[in-house]
């Protein structure tokens, strides 16, 4: 092609949306680790329940002449008591996979990294003010609430 005929590309004079660069990085780190599908990593709270899932994750998926070997990181001390729970948590996992995808677990004992809590941001509404037409109100005390609510959470929006 020559030189003055090439396509022109289209301009960016802005960040292109991260999404479109992160989900391929994504899928090879899952594929790196074994997992072909995230969902395992991803839902594990809801796949094996809050309990287990406070105490160990995920670390990698691997093929065994017996199925899949999950390898779980767990909290020192917490892999002896999960031991007892190796079938179920198998049960579960495939349950949720629709196949017979993990054959047998294995712990990796090491500290496990802190999930941040996330913070309530919900600001208390304040008080009504005393000219707001909600106080004026006289109907019904359920319906005289909820206006004054609505009243309380509208006066404290920014910019009011």
């Amino acid at each position: 092609m020559p030189p003055d005929k090439q396509p022109e590309l289209p301009r960016r004079n802005r960040p292109g949306a991260i999404a479109a660069d992160t989900g391929p990085a994504a899928a090879a780190a899952f594929a790196k680790a074994g997992f072909a599908d995230p969902a395992l990593v991803l839902r594990w709270t809801e796949i094996v329940g809050p309990e287990v899932a406070r105490l160990a994750q995920p670390l990698r998926l691997s093929k065994g002449h017996l199925g899949g070997i999950l390898t779980l990181r767990a909290a020192p001390g917490a892999a002896l008591f999960l031991a007892h729970e190796k079938r179920t948590m198998a049960e579960r996992i495939n349950a949720y996979l629709g196949c017979a995808a993990v054959g047998q677990i294995k712990f990796v004992q090491s500290a496990l990294p802190v999930r941040p809590v996330a913070e309530n941001k919900e600001k208390r509404p304040g008080p009504l003010p005393a000219a707001d037409p909600a106080r004026a109100w006289h109907g019904p005390k359920s319906l005289k609430s909820a206006l004054e609510a609505l009243a309380r959470r509208r006066a404290d929006r920014p910019g009011r």
